[in-house]
């Protein structure tokens, strides 16, 4: 399950493996110290409330008591009467809340004392303000304010205090809490970041041998096939590489095969080329020529002779051409005049011929070998078959990106029925007419798809009696 996983699922899983355990950890954490606060929080503030009241409760109510016992009748100019009420409410609804967040019975039986002595307080206040106003009871008044009302302060603070007393011991020992916490925290937090560390190593080992290992292989695969070995493969599988790994199987095969296929088309050049090159040595050809020249030498025709000869040397030289493939279209045009002077001599009857090709194109590049096959064509299966005289007629024009060679005859032309069957001929893998038209077709069209592409070669034209036109197609290259 794990070598067929997606490679971006195991990533995700190593996230996860990091990201987990660290989370809950850091939530641990966060909820331990969240919670030691809120205790904090919670004590410190009953301390500072309770507090209040330590301090300045008891001060405020002798001193306004006090006041209102000695001057009743100008107690209302030196201090608020209904401050003392005003207080004991505060201060019960103050130890009331206390008492509904305290967390332990000592703590509400302290403030249940504090408030049962604010009632009491609030009695003793009412009872004096209430005797203040009758003549001759100042000195029963002032006795009250002592036993009475200090006396209740005095209890009310003692009171507070022992609650802030106890609130600041629950302070220490919440201390003491977190210090215990913090070391437990700190173990388990060392124990997770060791499980941690040790599934991250454990998962992050898989996933980086899981990622480089069919790297290296597909880079041991990539050195063999750049050394030449295209029957190597990789291993396929489900995940990202896996992907590249088919991807690079197809791409090799494809490779392979294009590799044989020009190979094959390397093999069926050459074989086309050694034909086209055993055509032009014909020794037919060869013998004639000779007899020609040997003719003319005995009838004294020197300067013919010279021309034979010259016409000879041009033509086997363009057809050796250093072994060069591709020539100038000037010494095509070369070869081929060469080729049809000497033919001139011998059909001098019957042949006329005519080349017209523009000198702006004579740096343009031609396979050699391309026009003499249909220029030969032309003058032994269209005008030897012709009654009279015949014309050949080469020609050149730039078409785009295109030059485009015609060789045209008004020899005796072929019919529908033959036009199809050399057309044909012309584009099997192998030519179906034996030493005929379509042979010399058939070599010249497959060294064309071969050296420029299966959309440039040969195309044919033919009318019975009227004449044939072959038209060669080729990429405009100087």
């Amino acid at each position: 399950m794990w070598k067929k996983s997606p490679l971006q699922g195991r990533l995700h899983m190593l996230v996860i493996v990091c990201l987990a355990p660290l989370t809950l950890m850091i939530l641990y954490l966060l909820v331990m110290v969240n919670r030691f606060s809120d205790w904090y929080d919670a004590i410190a503030e009953n301390i500072t409330l309770a507090n209040e009241y330590n301090l300045n409760f008891k001060e405020d109510m002798d001193y306004t008591m006090y006041v209102i016992v000695v001057n009743m009748d100008r107690a209302g100019e030196l201090v608020d009467t209904k401050k003392p009420y005003r207080m004991i409410g505060d201060a019960r609804a103050a130890f009331r809340k206390l008492r509904g967040a305290a967390d332990s019975e000592y703590a509400r039986s302290q403030i249940s004392a504090i408030l049962r002595c604010l009632t009491t307080l609030e009695n003793r206040v009412r009872e004096i303000e209430n005797d203040a106003t009758v003549s001759g009871s100042y000195d029963k008044n002032m006795e009250r304010l002592d036993f009475n009302i200090r006396v209740v302060t005095d209890l009310i603070q003692e009171q507070v205090q022992k609650y802030i007393y106890y609130e600041t011991t629950r302070l220490e020992t919440l201390r003491e809490d977190i210090r215990a916490d913090v070391v437990d925290a700190l173990r388990l937090s060392a124990v997770l970041f060791g499980a941690i560390l040790l599934g991250v190593g454990i998962v992050s080992r898989k996933i980086m041998t899981g990622i480089t290992e069919p790297i290296r292989k597909l880079s041991e695969a990539t050195k063999q096939a750049g050394s030449g070995e295209f029957e190597v493969r990789v291993q396929e599988g489900n995940d990202e590489l896996a992907i590249l790994n088919s991807n690079f199987n197809q791409m090799i095969e494809k490779i392979g095969n294009l590799v044989e296929d020009i190979r094959v088309e390397q093999i069926n050049l050459r074989q086309a080329e050694l034909k086209l090159l055993q055509a032009q040595i014909n020794p037919h050809f060869l013998y004639n020529t000779l007899d020609s020249i040997i003719w003319l030498a005995e009838a004294g025709e020197k300067e013919q002779v010279v021309e034979m000869v010259s016409s000879l040397s041009d033509f086997f030289r363009t057809t050796l051409s250093k072994g060069r493939d591709y020539i100038s279209l000037q010494e095509e045009e070369a070869h081929i005049r060469s080729y049809l002077k000497i033919q001139q001599f011998r059909y001098r009857d019957i042949l006329e011929y005519d080349i017209r090709i523009p000198e702006e194109l004579y740096q343009y590049s031609v396979l050699k070998l391309t026009l003499q096959p249909l220029v030969e064509n032309a003058l032994y299966h269209g005008i030897k078959n012709k009654r009279g005289i015949g014309h050949i007629r080469v020609s050149a024009r730039k078409e785009q990106d295109s030059l485009v060679l015609s060789v045209q005859d008004d020899g005796i032309g072929m019919d529908r029925e033959r036009l199809e069957e050399v057309r044909a001929s012309m584009n099997r893998e192998e030519p179906g007419l034996d030493r005929t038209r379509g042979f010399g077709l058939f070599n010249v069209n497959q060294r064309l798809h071969l050296n420029y592409g299966p959309e440039y070669g040969l195309d044919v034209e033919s009318c019975y009696e009227t004449g044939t036109t072959v038209t060669v197609r080729i990429p405009a290259i100087k």
